[in-house]
């Protein structure tokens, strides 16, 4: 029986084009579909209203962020020069280029 229940709700619900066609299954339109529509649509209303009279005059927006939009590019291109200096900036000695030759430091 649950075997059969599985396999009936399974090609039930495999119909491809369901909601289609001259044997459609049609949704009812309900109360809360109906207050949910109303809903978005006064949401997209509030969002036009709030795009259409912004904060800030278009003359005010112009240039607002240059000055840390220069910061942020100059502190990524010291970043840069850092990480390129830190290898030739080193200091290397003698010692330091033949240290893999010593075993001992005493004489034999």
């Amino acid at each position: 029986m649950r075997i059969t229940r599985m396999l009936w709700t399974y090609r039930v619900h495999d119909i491809p084009y369901r909601f289609r066609g001259k044997h459609r299954k049609e949704k009812r339109v309900t109360l809360k579909d109906i207050v949910d529509f109303k809903n978005d649509l006064e949401r997209e209303e509030k969002n036009m209203l709030i795009l259409r009279h912004p904060y800030l005059t278009s003359e005010q927006s112009h240039g607002h962020m240059k000055e840390f939009k220069a910061a942020r590019m100059n502190a990524t291109v010291n970043g840069w020069y850092e990480a390129a200096n830190e290898k030739f900036n080193k200091k290397i000695t003698i010692a330091d280029r033949l240290h893999h030759l010593t075993v001992t430091e005493r004489w034999d």
